[in-house]
């Protein structure tokens, strides 16, 4: 496996640094303090190819790999986590599930409108009562003619108020039984379709996190992803991709906390000299760089994988774990390092702090990925 960083990557990640110190530095903690999803920066983003990294050129996108998809995330959460994640959802949840399983007709259709952000995409799989039991959702599809009527809601949901299209997973079988559920794209403004309670968050603050409610919403069969019953699957084969994206969200946030700590290492000084000069810094800035690494090279390997088409999925739960816990821990330490300076909104590691946690709940927790992780360690 060669890690080795091209230089189109090494001009990606240029770019994406260049927007995010420009346009989203300046504005991030006034977003984070209103809780204001600041919708014009993905448009933005869209232009620059950034919201379609992984869709071919055919359909508008950038035609990418995972390499260079992990480094746009991972640059843009280096400033601020919560657009990192709107841009992670985005590609790699929505957009990727139409382009993983969609047919020619429905590609063509939506993958152009959401590669440039022209639409902002949402993807329903978690509900209030059933977050890692997907398996015995509530929200229900019944096919009725040429049409599939949708009742039940969709919670926990990234632009669930915002977002012009939404790929659905829906019950439609009896639940707890094999391929009881099955995909829909659902447009905004169709009837029966609106949005619900919009979440106060502690972090990820200026992500819009929002509920997605269906009442009698009638979609017509074209809408279908895939076959009757695929769509449980699909959500886990989606998800092996949305894992890399949060180990890179994940990674985003490590590093940025870890260079805003040490570079105040070596400004702070107490008893004559600059604080990083002290065994009990030092220390922990070594445990931060060693654990950012190792984070670093799991989710190379398991964007390795993924681009080479091979089973990934204990190797995308593996980076997901380790470098969401790593975000944290890393965040913690960088508090701890700024002090009580650490605690105030002033400088940026409280806002890693908050937003870190959030990397070992979505898309599946910490303790979901070590299920994951001894299922196929143990098959094998």
């Amino acid at each position: 496996m060669d890690f080795t960083i091209n230089e189109l990557t090494q001009q990606i990640a240029q770019t994406v640094r260049d927007f995010a110190n420009q346009y989203i530095r300046p504005h991030l903690m006034d977003w984070d303090e209103s809780q204001e999803f600041p919708l014009h920066i993905f448009k933005e983003l869209g232009k620059l190819g950034m919201m379609g990294v992984l869709v071919p050129e055919k359909y508008g996108g950038s035609g990418l790999s995972y390499f260079e998809y992990k480094t746009v995330v991972e640059e843009v959460a280096k400033v601020c986590g919560s657009i990192g994640l709107s841009v992670a959802a985005h590609n790699s949840l929505c957009t990727n599930h139409i382009l993983s399983f969609g047919n020619e007709e429905q590609k063509q259709k939506y993958l152009p409108k959401l590669a440039t952000c022209e639409w902002l995409g949402a993807w329903g799989l978690t509900e209030a009562g059933t977050g890692s039991d997907a398996g015995n959702m509530k929200c229900t599809a019944v096919k009725d003619g040429n049409n599939w009527i949708l009742n039940g809601a969709k919670s926990w949901i990234t632009h669930g108020k915002s977002g012009d299209v939404a790929v659905v997973v829906a019950r439609t079988g009896e639940p707890r039984t094999r391929n009881n559920s099955t995909t829909f794209v659902v447009e905004r403004g169709t009837a029966g379709f609106k949005a619900g309670k919009k979440e106060n968050k502690l972090g990820m603050r200026a992500s819009e996190t929002a509920e997605m409610l269906f009442e009698d919403c009638v979609i017509p069969d074209e809408n279908r992803l895939g076959e009757v019953g695929d769509g449980f699957k699909q959500a886990m084969k989606v998800l092996d991709g949305g894992r890399i994206s949060i180990a890179s969200l994940s990674l985003g946030i490590a590093k940025g906390a870890f260079e805003a700590a040490t570079q105040y290492s070596k400004q702070r000084h107490q008893f004559d000299q600059p604080i990083s000069n002290f065994q009990g810094i030092s220390f922990k800035l070594a445990d931060m760089a060693t654990e950012i690494e190792a984070a670093d090279l799991l989710t190379l390997q398991a964007c390795y994988k993924k681009n080479e088409g091979l089973p990934v999925t204990k190797e995308a739960a593996m980076a997901k774990y380790y470098a969401s816990e790593v975000a944290v821990r890393t965040a913690t330490d960088a508090v701890q390092i700024f002090g009580g300076y650490g605690y105030t909104k002033d400088f940026p590691v409280e806002k890693f702090y908050r937003d870190a946690k959030l990397c070992t709940i979505g898309e599946g927790t910490s303790e979901i990925q070590k299920i994951v992780i001894a299922r196929e360690s143990l098959a094998g």
